[in-house]
């Protein structure tokens, strides 16, 4: 796994941090939902500026709760699915992301 995000938690019960891989470096916003009229409607929508660029929905692994992210721009081949995983003590997050294998 490759950390390509570190975030800070904002006022909003957001986070805001930057993306930086070889081809991107954007400053991304994790905005709460607060029109979730399903249970499945993400926790968060994703922005870069004021341009929605993703998703985000709250998960669970073992003990652990984390967000998971799926990115979308018109220049990338594929939609990026990555994670967003809190620290302990909440003060920041990693977005991690994982190429998928292909069979």
């Amino acid at each position: 796994m490759s950390v390509i995000g570190m975030f800070m938690p904002t006022k909003e019960g957001g986070w805001s941090g930057t993306i930086r891989t070889l081809t991107i470096d954007a400053k991304l916003r994790f905005v709460p939902n607060d029109n979730r009229d399903s249970e499945r409607a993400p926790a968060f929508k994703l922005y870069v500026g004021r341009s929605e660029v993703g998703a985000a929905w709250r998960e669970r692994g073992g003990k652990k709760e984390y967000l998971s992210v799926r990115l979308d721009d018109p220049v990338l081949a594929a939609p990026v699915h990555a994670a967003l995983f809190p620290a302990e003590d909440g003060q920041e997050a990693h977005l991690v992301w994982r190429r998928r294998e292909t069979t």
